[in-house]
């Protein structure tokens, strides 16, 4: 059996914060989101919407616009030397995109205290607002130096 923790690099201090996150994020870059900019409970991505995004009614599939707010709001709640993950997240679809439309998310933290924290993330094309998703997110104990040992849990 594998473990979910079998990587010795998840949660490792050296692949924490936006610029790690998003360097190690094989599903955002392979659809060509970009992290345009970031900050203390902020980060700015985009995407330009493929054919391959489109769904049957030709418009962008609302799973695409999904995985580029949620992408941004990660890059929003972790911070260097912190895990923080998703523990829930609404979407709102307001209008449709389509191939070629620039679409760009920005997230903000709206409040954190403790571990748990609530973001906001807009989600625009050009002067049109086409989505609004609220992301909750926990953070987790405090990530271990990389010592290059497996510290995961393989139970069989």
């Amino acid at each position: 059996m594998v473990s979910i923790n079998s990587n010795p690099a998840v949660g490792a201090l050296e692949n924490t914060g936006p610029e790690a996150m998003y360097a190690a994020d094989r599903a955002s870059q392979a659809l060509g989101i970009t992290l345009d900019a970031f900050g203390p409970g902020y980060a700015r991505c985009s995407v330009t919407v493929t054919e391959t995004m489109a769904n049957g009614h030709l418009i962008t599939h609302g799973g695409y616009v999904f995985l580029l707010a949620d992408t941004t709001f990660a890059m929003a709640c972790n911070e260097i030397g912190s895990v923080t993950v998703a523990s829930g997240a609404d979407i709102n679809f307001l209008k449709p995109t389509r191939v070629g439309d620039l679409l760009v998310a920005e997230a903000r933290e709206v409040v954190r205290q403790g571990r748990s924290g609530v973001y906001d993330v807009r989600i625009t094309s050009g002067e049109f607002v086409i989505a609004e998703f609220r992301g909750r997110s926990r953070t987790l104990p405090a990530p271990i130096a990389d010592s290059g040992v497996d510290v995961g849990n393989d139970s069989k």
